[in-house]
């Protein structure tokens, strides 16, 4: 990502070193005085980078990590783990794991095992390991397990006092429960927290993935809601590159809303699996079969519009079972719905 004008950090250098010990957070809202929010974003991301501040290097992590710099995060763990000083260095092992977790190296299981075992008396340290302990039972769809971490998660934030780690977490924490509260069906509440994490975000791929998934939220409610969100996300992921995202929102997400609503026209997709939904929408089912049959079915949607296609309650239970192995009560409705209308 590149934002704002890079010319900019020499006067942001001079002037922050005139002040010393300044916070993150501080430092957000003294540049937000007088430049833009991606050129903000763009001035405390080298300044984190450059910053000789023991609590600028640490903290910095967390700004790179929620703001999606992925690339400096991992120079700034490699300084991190070369200081002196063993707070930094234990910090920066625990935003290894964080990058580990990206990378998928390890398994959910043995991240969860090694950040367990990891001992600190630091209340900041001590919540963004629990954080990183609920993501691991996200990886394993473990809901159950994440209502109980989650609780714990207010008591821990009591005790920190710096602001912009307050603030970080507090949206990791809204991303999380929104999650956890869509799955569940408790759509009010998820929305609720989607839109806290919205309002308190300034990363572009934060709001990409906050708008894609209020857009899906909206499944079973009104296609114009859905569409909304989806438009968002598109508008946001085209404005900042994110081509993956692009492809992904206008392939799988607007294809996928536009069939389950029955509104195929015009949507063209690369996506083997959406092109049979696109085909159901249009009353064309043993075009879908055909499709259907070249891909593999271990997905409980591709199971689903197999199911649609065939007009067939088994498979459409397969999915439907398969929908709740994965604890997703939310898309389970899909087949569902389908069975109760086969059975009219």
């Amino acid at each position: 990502m590149n934002y704002g004008n890079p010319s900019l950090l020499p006067e942001l250098m001079t002037t922050i070193s005139d002040s010393t010990e300044l916070t993150i957070g501080q430092i957000i809202v003294m540049l937000s005085q007088e430049h833009t929010e991606q050129e903000v974003l763009e001035l405390t991301r080298k300044y984190c980078l450059q910053s000789t501040s023991t609590e600028i290097q640490k903290k910095g992590m967390e700004f790179l990590y929620i703001n999606g710099f992925y690339e400096d995060l991992k120079l700034l763990i490699i300084k991190n783990l070369q200081s002196p000083n063993d707070s930094n260095r234990k910090w920066a092992e625990v935003y290894q794991i964080v990058m580990d977790r990206r990378a998928r190296r390890y398994s959910a299981g043995q991240m969860r095992t090694h950040l367990i075992e990891m001992r600190t008396s630091d209340p900041e340290l001590r919540c963004l390991i629990e954080l990183l302990i609920v993501d691991t039972y996200f990886n394993q769809l473990d809901f159950g397990k994440i209502a109980n971490l989650l609780d714990k998660q207010h008591e821990l934030f009591d005790s920190i006092q710096d602001n912009f780690m307050l603030s970080s977490f507090n949206l990791r924490l809204y991303q999380k429960l929104f999650i956890y509260y869509w799955k569940r069906n408790e759509l009010i509440m998820a929305r609720k927290y989607a839109f806290r994490a919205l309002n308190q975000t300034n990363s572009p791929e934060t709001k990409v993935n906050l708008h894609v998934n209020l857009g899906l939220s909206y499944t079973f409610d009104t296609y114009y809601q859905g569409m909304y969100h989806l438009k968002e996300a598109l508008k946001i992921a085209k404005q900042y590159n994110f081509n993956k995202r692009i492809y992904s929102i206008e392939n799988n997400n607007i294809a996928f809303l536009s069939a389950h609503f029955k509104r195929p026209a015009n949507i063209v997709t690369d996506d083997v699996s959406e092109q049979a939904h696109l085909e159901i929408a249009k009353g064309n089912n043993e075009k879908a079969i055909e499709l259907l049959e070249q891909v593999d079915l271990s997905s409980p949607f591709k199971m689903y519009y197999m199911g649609l296609a065939k007009q067939d309650k088994n498979l459409l239970s397969t999915s439907c079972k398969m929908f709740v192995e994965r604890s997703d009560y939310f898309f389970s409705r899909l087949p569902m719905n389908a069975i109760k209308n086969l059975n009219r």
